[in-house]
């Protein structure tokens, strides 16, 4: 039983990010009580502040892409999903930028080694700490860059509404395990790679985020 409700989310999660990804900034909105752009943005303070490149994996609807753009970055989106891809291009487009989006697996980057100044990815799934996705971005940035990953977030307010967003999180695998031994081996995970990380969080509206920086 329990293996067939996790079969149901990630069927559910692929709907999401492919046929039904019309709808993800809604469906973003919704869930995080009209916080998620600002649950995004907490990464942007956190990469290399030089004038490097910016890589994004999982770019999806093209929101961080803009923000990005706007504070001065150049970026470049990274997608499997040929339908993210496609909405990020319109509306990247529709902003009046000039569209960087390239579509493929995080597992095989086709990038030149040392390429990026800061790799940020933003509620990905577990993909991003895949040792062929480590090995990879490790591989692109330059020295002394920076994986910059938001992997999850938790209401601070917000009543009983929030308590149940936050229980579908929880039973949909969103929510981390705070165990001290589970940070201890997913701190072993980026250092077996050549990362050196550490955590902060992040305050928005009746909400904190975590945000993850790996370096080399």
């Amino acid at each position: 039983m329990v293996s067939l409700w996790w079969r149901l989310v990630r069927f559910g999660f692929r709907l999401l990010y492919n046929e039904m990804a019309f709808t993800y900034d809604f469906v973003s909105w919704v869930v995080s009580l009209g916080a998620w752009r600002c649950w995004v943005r907490a990464s942007l303070k956190h990469i290399n502040s030089d004038s490097g490149v910016i890589l994004e994996l999982a770019h999806g609807t093209g929101n961080l892409q803009v923000d990005l753009h706007d504070a001065g970055h150049h970026a470049i989106g990274y997608d499997l999903s040929p339908a993210m891809g496609q909405i990020a291009w319109g509306k990247l487009s529709r902003h009046g930028i000039r569209p960087h989006l390239v579509q493929g697996r995080a597992q095989n980057l086709p990038f030149r080694s040392g390429a990026f100044a800061s790799v940020i990815s933003t509620f990905p799934t577990d993909f991003i700490i895949a040792p062929e996705t480590l090995r990879e971005v490790y591989r692109v940035l330059q020295p002394g860059g920076r994986l910059v990953i938001v992997p999850t977030s938790r209401f601070t307010g917000g009543g009983v509404i929030a308590q149940l967003v936050d229980g579908l999180y929880a039973i949909t695998g969103q929510r981390g395990s705070r165990d001290e031994n589970t940070h201890e081996s997913a701190w072993d995970v980026f250092s077996r790679y050549g990362f050196e990380a550490h955590m902060v969080e992040e305050k928005c509206p009746r909400s904190v985020v975590t945000v993850i920086i790996a370096q080399i």
